[in-house]
């Protein structure tokens, strides 16, 4: 019950607001937020169960898959938790430690999913321009190493935004107008001469967005030039079937994500609650669609859920 008794010039804790301008339908606003995290739940469990189960699905774009549905996962558990404390307690402190702790593993799993889309695509580019040497190139043992280095990665490169804010020293006035502790809203509470960290964090989303995007590009600019050497209509339409579920989860996953950031550092003349609403879809939205889409679009998973789902 302390949490109620936090002052903004409490020198040991932020206290995160929710959605400004907005605070008198958190409660309303709970509803979507439980109910979208519930079915990302439910999605990417049943995904790693199924994939799990099933030993014909033990191939790499299903370990792909995997890694995905675990970012996934993730994602909103880092976000809805304290967002529904938030909504439904007034719980709203949370230590500097833990708020730094929070963003850390936030932008961490967000670059891994963004390592993982990159994985992804080179599967596709490998299936569709090498085919005969796919199982040589992309064995299991691979995949799995391919995971380790995005996750180190990762770590790597957002390790030192934490650590760089926890040396700043903090306005008096603790506010988050946020659901959570995302790095721009955090660097706003810096009163100090931020220029270190702000310059690393440009650098951060120019360096991980642009490398990431080049390599996707140019898988797909590979892999369209090699469909349009293929003389059957059917081919290019099977070949073009396989690339569809990832090309949707990355146009989700990048189109709200890159919006969300230019609108947080160059939109002055949005809402905050605008800002806060996006943030939040992006974290809660994706997690959500990706396994439903490659439910959708990937007969062999289709196939085995449904199996699955009967046999109970």
């Amino acid at each position: 019950m302390a949490t109620f008794n936090l002052t903004p010039s409490d020198p040991s804790t932020f206290i995160l607001m929710g959605i400004s301008g907005l605070e008198a339908a958190h409660i309303w606003i709970s509803i979507p937020f439980s109910t979208f995290y519930i079915i990302s739940l439910m999605g990417n469990f049943t995904l790693l169960f199924v994939v799990g189960r099933e030993r014909t699905l033990h191939k790499p774009m299903y370990l792909l898959l995997c890694m995905l549905a675990l970012t996934d996962i993730a994602t909103p558990t880092f976000v809805v938790p304290k967002a529904l404390c938030i909504f439904w307690s007034n719980l709203k402190g949370i230590t500097v430690a833990g708020c730094l702790t929070q963003m850390f593993f936030l932008h961490t799993v967000s670059v891994t999913h963004s390592a993982t889309l990159v994985t992804m695509a080179f599967d596709r580019y490998v299936a569709i321009c090498n085919p005969l040497r796919y199982a040589t190139i992309l064995s299991n043992a691979r995949i799995a190493k391919l995971g380790i280095v995005c996750f180190i990665r990762s770590v790597l490169f957002i390790l030192p935004l934490p650590l760089l804010m926890s040396q700043q020293p903090f306005c008096a006035n603790r506010i988050i107008p946020h659901t959570q502790c995302e790095y721009i809203a955090v660097e706003k509470m810096v009163c100090g001469d931020i220029a270190v960290p702000r310059i690393y964090g440009f650098m951060l989303m120019f360096v991980i967005y642009g490398f990431d995007l080049t390599l996707i590009a140019l898988s797909y600019g590979l892999i369209i030039r090699a469909v349009l050497r293929i003389s059957s209509k059917k081919s290019h339409q099977k070949a073009l079937n396989t690339c569809t579920a990832h090309i949707c989860v990355m146009l989700m996953y990048y189109t709200p994500s890159l919006f969300s950031n230019l609108t947080h550092r160059f939109g002055q003349g949005i809402a905050s609650h605008v800002h806060i609403i996006l943030a939040d879809l992006y974290f809660l939205i994706p997690p959500m669609l990706n396994p439903i889409i490659y439910g959708v679009k990937t007969k062999e998973l289709s196939d085995k859920v449904g199996k699955c789902i009967c046999r109970r």
